[in-house]
């Protein structure tokens, strides 16, 4: 089975003498990032800048709890209930 590999964007941007870059239209399209979207900048293990978009650590704690109500249930038997075996 063949994988197609999505194409590389390469795009480039200027540092203004304020410290500010504008996101290329092209990578803001690519990466569907939209006005007030955080993203983050950091070095990986060459040296090389990254930019990815930012992910709030706590994006998921709204969630904490939500099942709890099923916990010490067999997985497998609710499954078979939602599916009316």
């Amino acid at each position: 089975m063949v994988v197609a590999k999505r194409p590389r964007l390469v795009a480039a941007a200027k540092v203004t003498s304020k410290g500010q870059i504008t996101l290329p239209k092209e990578v803001r399209d690519h990466f569907q990032l939209k006005p007030g979207e955080e993203v983050d900048f950091f070095e990986d293990e060459s040296g090389a800048i990254r930019i990815r978009r930012h992910l709030d650590p706590d994006r998921f704690k709204r969630w904490q709890g939500y099942l709890k109500h099923l916990a010490g249930q067999d997985p497998d038997e609710m499954v078979r209930e939602m599916r009316g075996e």
